[in-house]
């Protein structure tokens, strides 16, 4: 049957033998997992496709939001809606068949699940390289505000863009094919730390800036004072951003580096068994994320209740 992730389910680094030895061993009832219906998988798949058109739909709208920031937080509105569409394929395909509405060949099922598995993986890179291409934005806007017209132009922003997305696609497609191998989990993992380091830095940098200015800005700089009120309120939007991308989606990245490295402890077969919780917990992510641009926004948010409104 369908899996969501069926490649990352269960340890393949695991003689037959050993596995069955330590699921043994960890037959405890906290070990049993989560069984978790396909009808909350499938609501709030819709929730957040709905959530993400919308936000895609309301900067597509206003021209004032037409800017290279608003244009990386589309691109990761709809690797959102990636992660959403593959759900509810999945689970629409999945209750249809559990309900004898569908029979479909079981080669087919495993192509499908290998497409689904690839829209999934592409969302995890291309979610993770927005924020942090989101963050550098931000920090140019802050380091270099009387020069980000030049240095961020809209060439480089669509350059940007698209270089993600073919990266997302590539890397997803070599993940797929190649999901055997520790080293691409290891890359995997590799490049998810390197951009929290990244981001965690940048945020650093910035709030320390902008505390310093704050305690030492007169009453005469008051439009430099507007300028870096709205940059520190972008700053903030990007760290609660980073926040629960980092707890929605650090289960999983946790549960690929226990596959690594202990596929037959007792602890990291209870850990396995959780994994329905951790694709919960990536679908919230996506949930999560429109409801901060809008609260986080003055502008998205009228816009936004304009197109509400239509």
């Amino acid at each position: 049957t369908l899996a969501p992730l069926r490649l990352l389910r269960e340890p393949w680094n695991a003689s037959e033998g050993n596995q069955s030895n330590a699921t043994a061993g960890a037959g405890s009832a906290w070990c049993q997992g989560l069984n978790i219906p396909n009808e909350l998988f499938l609501t709030l798949g819709l929730v957040s496709l709905v959530e993400n058109l919308l936000v895609v739909a309301a900067i597509l709208k206003n021209r004032n939001l037409h800017s290279p920031t608003y244009y990386f937080i589309c691109c990761l509105a709809v690797s959102d809606m990636l992660v959403s569409v593959s759900n509810l394929v999945e689970t629409l395909f999945m209750l249809l068949m559990e309900h004898g509405l569908l029979v479909i060949h079981a080669s087919i099922v495993r192509h499908m699940d290998n497409v689904i598995d690839m829209l999934i993986c592409s969302s995890i890179v291309s979610s993770l390289s927005f924020l942090g291409v989101i963050a550098v934005d931000r920090y140019i806007t802050i380091f270099y505000a009387l020069r980000y017209h030049s240095i961020m132009t809209l060439q480089r922003a669509v350059v940007t863009m698209a270089s993600v997305w073919l990266a997302s696609t590539i890397s997803s497609t070599i993940f797929i094919t190649y999901y055997r191998n520790n080293a691409i989990l290891l890359c995997l993992i590799g490049f998810f730390l390197f951009m929290l380091v990244l981001m965690l830095v940048l945020y650093i940098h910035m709030f320390a800036l902008a505390r310093h200015h704050l305690c030492s800005i007169s009453s005469q700089q008051k439009q430099p004072t507007i300028y870096r009120s709205s940059s520190l309120k972008g700053a903030i939007t990007l760290t609660i951003l980073l926040g629960v991308f980092f707890i929605c989606w650090g289960p999983f990245f946790f549960h690929l580096i226990l596959i690594v490295t202990c596929p037959t402890n007792p602890f990291c077969t209870c850990f396995f068994s959780y994994f329905n919780l951790f694709l919960i917990l990536i679908i919230c992510n996506s949930v999560v994320d429109p409801l901060i641009y809008v609260f986080r926004s003055q502008e998205l948010r009228r816009t936004l209740r304009e197109v509400v409104l239509c």
